[in-house]
């Protein structure tokens, strides 16, 4: 059955769904994409050549020359691109060039994670999740993880997760929503283990139901 599976894990930054992803992956032997890292190579693409992030046609011309390599680049985690990914994703012609990228990973069987996986990309996936934690909880998730590679306040992390989940939420296009037939996985109060102990629950019991 892993060779047609598809599961789609949605959540707003530092909620720890990537690293579930990974998991839940590793367990079903499936590939992994974490679909922002696609938003980001788009971002330090358009920083690299001096594009306005506001350019949409601009933005998606960069989205359609996008390349595997790209997503390896060391500076993607970096939260000058992360902001800056959350700028360019919300432009409908970006996200429409990088639909059928995600889609094409797909095919064979794959987790994928993101924010629009469940409701737009994937929306037939055989599981879906929508992974959460209360803001400062994924603030200071995200503040750990910078601050070891770079100087940086803990208030300017928390501003820059609430400007982006705003952003993530009130775009017109693809938002980040909880389906209804998603299931609600809060990790506020988890360890990791926890959390993908309760994922994989979770995904097992839709893939029987289906």
């Amino acid at each position: 059955m892993t060779d047609t599976l598809t599961i789609a894990i949605d959540g707003p930054a530092a909620s720890g769904k990537g690293t579930i992803a990974r998991q839940i992956a590793s367990y079903f032997e499936l590939r992994h994409l974490d679909t922002g890292s696609l938003y980001r190579g788009v971002a330090a693409m358009v920083r690299d050549q001096g594009i306005f992030p506001t350019d949409g046609d601009a933005v998606a011309r960069i989205a359609d020359s996008l390349t595997i390599d790209v997503l390896e680049r060391d500076d993607l985690r970096d939260a000058g691109i992360g902001n800056l990914a959350s700028i360019v994703a919300a432009h409908p012609q970006v996200r429409e060039s990088l639909m059928q990228w995600q889609r094409n990973f797909a095919m064979g069987g794959a987790v994928l994670d993101g924010r629009d996986i469940g409701t737009v990309v994937l929306p037939d996936a055989n599981a879906k999740l929508f992974v959460t934690a209360e803001i400062d909880v994924r603030a200071a998730r995200r503040w750990r993880e910078l601050s070891a590679q770079e100087d940086i306040a803990y208030r300017t992390v928390l501003d820059s997760i609430e400007e982006r989940d705003r952003r993530d939420a009130e775009r017109s296009t693809a938002p980040m929503v909880h389906a209804e037939d998603t299931d609600l996985l809060d990790t506020t109060e988890m360890s990791i283990e926890q959390a993908v102990a309760e994922a994989l629950r979770l995904v097992n019991k839709q893939i029987k139901a289906a």
